[in-house]
């Protein structure tokens, strides 16, 4: 327990200083255009309404599908700059709203006794106006403070890191101390925030200055201390930076470890994005903003090569390489060595006292059964072709958390699920996976690619071959099942690991 919180928290400085990076810079954006807007659509009431309902529009659209929509309109652009549009879009209607409310509130007589006095509109503004309406404006900007401090942890999915970091992988991997630690500083920032401009808000209320100056200075204090390590990283650019891309499961995490260790040993310095999604990896990976990633060859046959049609694993991997390199300018350096395949599985027992090994078996047997899956498996073509081929009716489908579904079937709540080969939880809950002879489903081998603009990185390309081939299907399904079942952290299981395989220059079988 204490060595795994020494771990999380040497994540700290990385994790918090770009949380309150994105935090802030996007928060200072917003002021910056939710101020003057909402001071001239306080004058016109037109304006005004067109501007709330654009920005209430703006509020209503999830969080999360925000953020991924703007890894698309940047062109492939992941962590800092799409995170950093969304935030910013989600700023804007407090403090417009609060803004347009503060200055229309201000007590006509005290305008009018501005103008007898001979005063201009501008005076007016800055002298009567926005001092009178600081503490509703002030209000408008914690609302929106706490709002974005709290919906930045969502940034992870599209690589910006955060102190969703810890959220995102502990739920992934089921490590409850993990998202506890992750809910309770964004939660903590978010407070601190939030007292430090009521305070400021009580100042503005009281005109209490050294209660304003009190509050400023405590302000920039949390500010500094919180940026220290981005500024630190701006002043002094790490040598040799390398991004490696990842997606949000435990293979891909572990495999996150030894990418790092490995690259981290040759002088390189290593930055992850971890939780990205498929599309989201492969499109940064073409436009050089991540440099490597372990990919899969079935995610890439039908969504990027647009393939339907069935071969064996040597030609899966030729055409998949050739393409990926004519097309794309992307280098695939081979295999690691085992396959992560898609499979159907049952509980051995079961599968025995049925007479099921394989695909074809079961389809005696479907109609009376209920399958689990992971979220996106039964909208993939894989399973619609599985079906298609072995003529598969199951009683019910049920889409479910994958970290949830293996427990499914080994509590015998389900019959069926769509495991993976690679899975260690397949050995350690005595799984049988079901041959698949028509080769319905195309093959999984995990690759090691590396973008156009990364392979002129000095040492790069000899570093990384030292992985091609050298992890076998057992000894990733140990690793697997270490973080699944033995619930130790991914670091520690990467560790182990590489121990155990053998690295040369040239590669090598495990």
């Amino acid at each position: 327990m204490i060595e795994h919180l020494f771990d999380l928290f040497a994540e700290l400085p990385a994790n918090l200083g770009g949380h309150m990076l994105l935090s802030m810079s996007s928060l200072a954006v917003g002021l910056l255009i939710s101020l003057p807007l909402g001071i001239v659509a306080s004058r016109r009431p037109r304006l005004a309404e067109w501007v709330l309902s654009v920005a209430g529009i703006l509020q209503t659209i999830p969080s999360l599908a925000l953020l991924a929509l703007m890894v698309p309109l940047l062109g492939g652009l992941i962590g800092f700059w799409p995170a950093f549009m969304a935030m910013t879009l989600y700023s804007l209607l407090p403090i417009v709203a609060n803004t347009i409310l503060g200055i229309r509130g201000v007590d006509p007589d005290y305008v009018e006794a501005a103008r007898g006095l001979g005063m201009s509109e501008m005076q007016m503004l800055f002298r009567v106006q926005l001092p009178l309406a600081a503490p509703v404006i002030l209000g408008g900007i914690r609302t929106a403070t706490v709002l974005v401090v709290g919906s930045a942890t969502l940034a992870t999915p599209v690589g910006q890191r955060t102190l969703g970091n810890y959220i995102f992988e502990g739920l992934n991997i089921r490590d409850n101390l993990m998202v506890l630690v992750g809910c309770l500083l964004a939660a903590s920032l978010a407070v601190i925030f939030d007292q430090l401009i009521r305070l400021l808000e009580l100042a503005s209320r009281r005109r209490d200055v050294r209660l304003g100056r009190f509050a400023t200075a405590t302000l920039v204090v949390v500010l500094i201390a919180g940026l220290a390590q981005p500024v630190q990283a701006l002043i002094q650019p790490p040598r040799n930076p390398i991004i490696v891309g990842t997606h949000d499961y435990t293979e891909q995490h572990i495999l996150a470890e030894v990418l790092r260790d490995t690259l981290s040993r040759a002088g390189f310095h290593v930055d992850q994005r971890k939780g990205l999604a498929p599309q989201v990896t492969f499109e940064s990976l073409c436009t050089g903003n991540i440099d490597c990633c372990v990919e899969y060859t079935g995610n890439l046959w039908l969504p990027v090569l647009k393939r339907t049609d069935r071969v064996d694993r040597a030609t899966t991997l030729r055409d998949v390489t050739t393409f990926l390199r004519d097309k794309h300018g992307i280098e695939c350096l081979g295999t690691l060595g085992f396959e992560n395949a898609y499979a159907l599985a049952m509980q051995r027992d079961r599968a025995e006292q049925l007479g099921i090994d394989s695909l074809e078996a079961l389809t005696r047997h479907a109609g009376r059964m209920r399958i689990a899956g992971d979220m996106q498996f039964f909208r993939l073509e894989d399973w619609k072709h599985m079906k298609a081929v072995y003529g598969l009716k199951f009683a019910e489908e049920v889409p479910m958390d994958p970290t949830l579904m293996y427990d499914a079937v080994r509590q015998g709540k389900v019959d069926v699920i769509s495991a993976y080969t690679s899975d260690g939880r397949v050995q350690a809950y005595d799984l049988q996976l079901l041959r698949d002879p028509k080769q319905a489903l195309p093959p999984y081998d995990a690759i090691l690619l590396v973008s156009s603009k990364s392979l002129t990185k000095p040492g790069l390309h000899e570093t990384l071959q030292q992985l091609i081939g050298a992890i076998g299907q057992e000894p990733i399904m140990t690793a697997n099942r270490r973080v699944d079942v033995e619930r130790v952290w991914p670091r520690k299981a990467a560790r182990e690991l590489i121990s155990r395989i053998r690295l040369s220059p040239s590669g090598g079988d495990s």
